[in-house]
């Protein structure tokens, strides 16, 4: 019989920075107060439920995130470094327009010039891409025939949907990456599929920022 292994993905809570326009990376914001909100239902949609392992982002927005929505299962979340968000070097912490006026042919390049292009100090978005599905698929052997609960930042959640629809680097994205959405995917002998994608309800009429 065949094993079917279950990733539900979550992207953190609404931060600071996805509020003010800046490019987060590496770099860190706390989340706002509706971005602890946004956990704190998730949680509660999650309540009850049973994840075989649990795994977050070593950032901060990620970790928070993960202890809002783990409390009222009492779930324990693994932290690891592998699902942090790209590296994006002298870019990192600025907002576009501080981008073009500090640095217009870094931004241009990192903006056109594809995922080979390796930004000052950072990661190529193939690089980037490499670690994220390195990731994903070592934590599908794993636990094999299991369900996991995934708390990544959003580069790394379009990373993996790229992975998993056989979508390329170079493709522009046309996918939403919502804060503290519910995104699952699945593998069945040894093929990945999306069950489901965008999932907000749990968050009624408030707004969802989607990631740059």
């Amino acid at each position: 019989m065949s094993q079917v292994t279950r990733i539900t993905l979550v992207r953190h809570g609404e931060t600071e920075w996805n509020v003010s326009g800046r490019w987060q990376g590496h770099a860190d914001a706390p989340l706002t107060a509706h971005g602890e909100a946004q956990a704190k239902a998730l949680g509660e949609r999650f309540k009850g439920g049973t994840f075989d392992a649990c795994y977050t982002s070593d950032l901060g927005r990620a970790v928070h995130t993960s202890e809002l929505v783990g409390t009222p299962s009492g779930m324990h979340f693994q932290t690891d470094e592998r699902l942090r968000e790209r590296d994006l070097g002298v870019i990192q912490g600025l907002t576009t327009s501080e981008m073009l006026d500090r640095c217009p042919d870094v931004y241009g390049s990192f903006r056109n010039d594809g995922p080979d292009y390796l930004v000052p100090e950072g990661e190529s978005f193939r690089q980037f891409n490499e670690r994220c599905v390195n990731a994903i698929e070592d934590f599908s052997v794993r636990h094999m025939g299991k369900n996991m609960l995934i708390v990544p930042p959003g580069g790394v959640l379009g990373a993996i949907f790229r992975h998993v629809v056989g979508l390329s680097l170079n493709a522009p994205r046309k996918y939403a990456l919502l804060n503290c959405s519910v995104n699952v995917i699945e593998k069945k002998n040894g093929d990945w599929s999306v069950l489901h994608w965008g999932d907000v309800s749990h968050l009624g009429d408030s707004e969802s920022l989607d990631d740059e």
